[in-house]
């Protein structure tokens, strides 16, 4: 029965990081997540007296957090009743997979949309841009050198992947009739395009094309190059119009800055260390602290981004208990391998796509068991298997003894009371013995000597008479 309770009391010690793992996510979900829905709710009021311009900037790498943001600000347009959006763009790209899922936003919106580009419409951006209904451009901004590239920028060769986005790129060009063999000349350097009628240049094999406002606009990718969002409105003849800015939330900052690939794998190594650290080492202290946070901002991240529900959070709070039960009830594995499965996949859903995840999570895994191995080296004495071994020793030097010195017996003589066959009991002063021969009978009444004495064994022999 007491055996029970401190089980119980153990499990209910460690039952405390999985509550506040639930109570962290949800606190921030609920804190930062309606200010990240509601960021622009007030300057979105004051239009539903009448129609507007909703503007909204694409200023940051093509990425899951990206598309999150304009899923948002689409909506609070169409809640806006906005006439029309647009996209301030300015950026280098990022994800196919991103770009894809914001350019069939754009095109499902009823709201017309027109691309402004402010600088540089790389890549993905190109490709978000080719799906507005209008594109316009600032002076000295470009569009275009649309190949897909690898997250070290060397350029992917593989001709599936060059396929997809030429057809992807091609299709969006042809939505307001624009030249496709153009938009494949971004992706595919093998694409030879003649435009010297238009700009009096030819793109050749093995270049990337991209064009600047003045090329974008004399082969029909741009509609019109202006300096200034206001231009660009006024040439759309809605100058009377109200412009309403949506800008990234604060919790959707903060979510893009979590969700980066270092810092994932950084919060998932403080994550996992500190949790571990913390199961093995009795008390709640800093390092469970720290592993709690860790979890539950990456997991925040994830969610304001889009990328993962409250179904990866429960997945990783069920793997967590499972866990903790193999601590205390054998199961020869089951609950912890279904624990560390049910981790896994919480981490997997909560990352980009499944590759990106179980990298992070490998390398976070790896650096983790340093820091765990690091940490018990330096905390020998402590930990929650110190309670199960013994590690007290009744050493000859802290004054233990097995059993009585009787090494004081040697060179002792006495007098056989047995036969020794080759054991048996003799006379040694006024103390009867236990002893044996090295393998000799000695009959009853003989004289003998001590020869050897370990412990409990005393070794004689009989003593000749001269």
């Amino acid at each position: 029965m007491v055996k029970h309770r401190r089980i119980w009391l153990r499990m209910n010690k460690l039952m405390l990081p999985l509550l506040l793992i639930a109570l962290i996510t949800v606190s921030l979900t609920s804190i930062m997540l309606p200010e990240a829905l509601a960021s622009s709710k007030g300057t979105a009021a004051t239009a539903e007296a009448g129609p507007a311009v909703v503007v909204i900037p694409v200023k940051q790498t093509v990425e899951p957090s990206l598309h999150s943001f304009l899923e948002r600000a689409f909506k609070e347009a169409q809640e806006a009743r906005a006439e029309h959006i647009v996209l301030v763009v300015n950026t280098l790209g990022g994800r196919v997979d991103s770009a894809s899922k914001i350019g069939e936003l754009i095109r499902t919106s009823p709201i017309p949309t027109t691309a402004f580009v402010e600088g540089k419409a790389v890549s993905a951006g190109t490709y978000i841009a080719l799906n507005a209904n209008h594109i316009a451009m600032q002076p000295g901004s470009t569009i275009g050198a649309a190949a897909v590239v690898d997250g070290s920028g060397t350029l992917n060769e593989d001709p599936k992947i060059i396929s997809f986005w030429v057809e992807q790129m091609t299709e969006a060009a042809k939505l307001q009739g624009r030249d496709p063999n153009i938009a494949a000349a971004m992706v595919d350097k093998s694409v030879t395009v003649d435009m010297t009628d238009t700009i009096g240049r030819v793109k050749k094999q093995g270049d990337i094309l991209s064009l600047s406002a003045s090329d974008a606009e004399k082969v029909g990718y741009s509609d019109l190059t202006a300096n200034k969002v206001e231009d660009v409105v006024k040439w759309l003849e809605l100058d009377n119009r109200a412009l309403i800015e949506i800008q990234p939330s604060i919790a959707e900052e903060v979510a893009r800055f979590l969700v980066s690939p270092v810092v994932t794998t950084i919060l998932l190594i403080l994550g996992i260390a500190g949790v571990a650290i913390e199961l093995l080492v009795p008390g709640f202290g800093a390092p469970g602290i720290v592993g709690l946070l860790s979890f539950g901002l990456f997991f925040f991240g994830s969610y304001v981004s889009g990328l993962a529900g409250m179904e990866s959070v429960a997945l990783f709070i069920i793997g967590i208990i499972l866990l903790i039960i193999e601590l205390f009830v054998p199961s020869f594995g089951i609950l912890g391998l279904l624990g560390s499965t049910s981790l896994i996949a919480a981490v997997v859903m909560s990352a980009p796509n499944p590759k990106s995840g179980f990298i992070s999570l490998g390398v976070a895994v790896a650096a983790a068991a340093v820091i765990v191995a690091l940490f018990a080296r330096t905390n020998r004495g402590r930990g929650i298997w110190n309670k199960f071994i013994l590690r007290d020793k009744l050493s000859t030097e802290d004054g233990y003894l097995s059993a009585d010195d009787r090494n004081t017996l040697i060179g002792e003589k006495g007098v056989a009371l047995t036969t020794l066959r080759p054991s048996g009991t003799v006379q040694i002063g006024e103390s009867r013995v236990d002893v044996v021969t090295t393998g000799e009978f000695i009959e009853a009444g003989k004289p003998v000597v001590v020869t050897k004495a370990e412990g409990t064994w005393i070794v004689v022999k009989e003593v000749k008479s001269e």
